[in-house]
């Protein structure tokens, strides 16, 4: 993805995601099939134990899969509306200051694109891992995407 495209990728996401704002939710690395976004350590969205509140740690996570699915299927938008088929999330460990999210397409985007192509409503998974600034994995999440084809 060049520089001017996954621009505004990032700042198309922002904007339309306000909660993903309210966080504090940036964007670290984007390209085809792979997002890195962190979350700012803020003591306004620590849970009773000290860490980020697991509704924080979700939202990241779950924002760096959007950020995929926007990336790579942007052009495809114009006759599919993405969305959330299901989600699964493991907190492995304690998060204790910022935390970064990296997201994995599951699927090729060629794949994907062949089954929309055909008629059918594909599903992906985006793949998560949820880290410490030290590299300790927190938590993982998986998330199932789908394209559902516009009415016609």
């Amino acid at each position: 993805m060049n520089a001017e495209t996954a621009e505004a990728v990032k700042s198309g996401f922002l904007a339309s995601v306000p909660f993903a704002r309210t966080l504090g939710v940036t964007f670290t690395d984007l390209d085809f099939g792979r997002a890195v976004m962190r979350l700012p350590d803020n003591a306004e969205h620590h849970n009773h134990v000290g860490g980020p509140h697991a509704g924080a740690m979700f939202t990241l996570a779950e924002s760096a899969s959007g950020a995929i699915v926007i990336g790579t299927f942007g052009d495809q938008l114009d006759r599919a509306v993405p969305l959330a088929v299901s989600a699964e999330i493991q907190y492995l460990k304690l998060a204790m200051g910022d935390v970064t999210a990296e997201a994995v397409l599951g699927r090729s985007r060629e794949e994907v694109v062949a089954d929309l192509d055909e008629g059918r409503r594909p599903e992906f998974p985006v793949e998560i891992e949820l880290r410490t600034d030290d590299g300790t994995v927190t938590g993982r999440m998986t998330v199932l995407w789908t394209l559902k084809p516009n009415r016609k």
